[in-house]
């Protein structure tokens, strides 16, 4: 899995388009191949992630859990923590 495509579900606040969009981006980028697609391309490519976001708002909507809401502050210093321990500080 692409590593810039993040866990979008159960956070509170809920994942907005703007992270939708920039999921199904990252996705599309990484299946096509192309992170700037041509213009030949340009109309497939728009139309492949306006795909995968509707997609990825009706799982979403989908998804039920008993876990608590994560804070995206806490996660983000979990992953900055995975980091530094991966690459070092």
């Amino acid at each position: 899995m692409c590593r810039n495509i993040r866990v979008l579900h159960n956070f509170e606040p809920p994942a907005g388009e703007d992270e939708i969009r920039a999921a199904a981006v990252q996705y599309v980028r990484k299946v096509s191949g192309s992170t700037h697609p041509s213009a030949a391309n340009r109309e497939a490519f728009d139309a492949a992630v306006e795909a995968v976001a509707e997609a990825t708002r009706v799982l979403l909507d989908s998804l039920v859990t008993k876990a608590p809401p994560r804070d995206r502050e806490v996660e983000a210093a979990k992953a900055r923590e995975r980091a530094a321990v991966r690459y070092g500080r």
